[in-house]
């Protein structure tokens, strides 16, 4: 079974030719290379490329590792180009793995990265590049500014449930049961036997990323790394900061921290995109807050393999799906808070109250409230009340759990099950 991965595909090919190296991001083991080497290669060769006409490097095979040298790269490339008439494709795997080395220009106090490298090939006549890359400090944050208005980013993410729905087959409800506990890593996947995806997935953290994070920043010791990820797989969705982690790790695991250090492993943990730091937005302020935040997986059977499936909370989980769904979309997300003010005891004071995602897509803005069951009343009440007190006239969505069709009440809140909130995007272009 072949899992096609489409909407990236579509992307990559509506994007060549444009003077732009395609930088495709995402998690390490989420398909990137498959999707570069194999999906778009055979969509060039179906299209009459020829095979001489695409040059790949992967960095992280050993038999590639003198490529690893920016100067042994591009002259590599080079002499493949050489005076070939026509459109050449260079695919490079792993580019961030192309170390930086200092300049072979006598007296110079510079150096040559993979960056000046790229930004010299795409300049070639008929060289159209595309590249991956595992680490978002390196290349999502620096796309624009690094490769001088060249570069052009792809976000990689695991399967959406619509694509594990897809390439599985199975029932919209039994697909997200399991969706939910597994995930959508592509080789988890595929995997059909429970004990060996559950080995796959917390062999994953334990000899790919921790591991990966280690020698990119120099960590000797990873016992207070490992504790970071326990914690933080623990808490997702839930408010935090890195006081407030570092008092954890203290009192429950006398883990001895502080504040800088576990701020720094926050920051490697999403630059590695193993998790998503999203910051709380002052709805009626209009502003930011510093602290406290909250963090999603990037992938939920990760963080359910990490945790060894002792913390599978449907509600919880949920929560973290359409978040990612929210990305996957192209969504910029923040938690929104709504300060309300009450009076008890004849005394005035003002709660913050949630809604748990503020979703913005260049003018468009809408409010989505994650609450498992609204059944009750009450229930309906307390999930709504953020929404109800925002002063404002955006749209607002509640997902609750299962296959509930859209609905609207009397104060044009709108509801709709999870599942045909993940598989039919038009539901938040207020489409049926």
């Amino acid at each position: 079974m072949e899992i096609k991965r489409q909407s990236y595909l579509d992307k990559l090919v509506k994007h060549r030719h444009n003077g732009l190296v395609k930088v495709v991001t995402g998690l390490r083991r989420c398909g990137k290379s498959y999707l570069l080497f194999n999906l778009f290669k055979r969509q060039l060769l179906s299209e009459g490329v020829k095979a001489e006409h695409i040059i790949e490097v992967a960095l992280d095979d050993d038999s590639f590792e003198s490529l690893r040298d920016p100067r042994e790269l591009s002259a590599y490339i080079r002499k493949r180009v050489g005076r070939r008439r026509g459109r050449t494709y260079v695919l490079i795997d792993e580019i961030q793995m192309c170390e930086e080395v200092p300049s072979s220009v006598p007296g110079s106090k510079a150096t040559i990265s993979f960056y000046d490298v790229l930004n010299g090939l795409i300049k070639l006549p008929g060289v159209d590049i595309y590249v991956t890359g595992s680490n978002s400090q390196m290349l999502s944050r620096d796309v624009a500014t690094n490769f001088r208005d060249r570069g052009f980013e792809i976000r990689l993410h695991p399967l959406s449930f619509a694509e594990y729905v897809e390439a599985t087959g199975k029932d919209a409800p039994t697909a997200f049961e399991e969706y939910i506990t597994w995930g959508g890593m592509p080789l988890a996947v595929l995997e059909e036997d429970d004990d060996e995806r559950s080995r796959y997935l917390k062999g994953l953290f334990e000899r790919v990323y921790v591991k990966d994070i280690c020698e990119r920043h120099g960590i000797r010791d990873d016992y207070v790394l490992n504790r970071v990820v326990d914690a933080v797989s623990s808490s997702v969705g839930s408010l935090t900061n890195p006081h407030k982690l570092v008092n954890t790790l203290r009192s429950v695991l006398n883990v001895k921290t502080n504040d800088h250090v576990l701020n720094g492993y926050l920051g490697y943990l999403c630059d590695a995109f193993l998790f998503s730091k999203v910051l709380r937005y002052d709805v009626k302020g209009k502003s930011y807050f510093d602290t406290p935040y909250k963090y999603f997986a990037e992938d939920v059977g990760l963080r359910n393999a990490r945790l060894n499936f002792r913390q599978v909370e449907e509600d919880h989980l949920m929560e973290n799906v359409i978040y990612n769904e929210l990305s996957i979309r192209g969504y910029n997300v923040d938690v929104g808070v709504v300060p309300i003010a009450s009076r008890t005891g004849g005394r005035q004071s003002i709660r913050q109250h949630e809604i748990d995602f503020v979703v913005n897509l260049g003018s468009k803005k809408l409010y989505i409230q994650s609450a498992f069951s609204v059944e009750s009343a009450e229930k309906r009440n307390q999930e709504t009340l953020s929404l109800r007190k925002s002063g404002d006239f955006f749209r607002k969505i509640v997902v609750v759990g299962g296959m509930k069709r859209l609905t609207r009440d009397e104060s044009g809140i709108e509801y709709v099950g999870v599942i045909p909130f993940l598989l039919n995007p038009a539901l938040m272009e207020g489409e049926p």
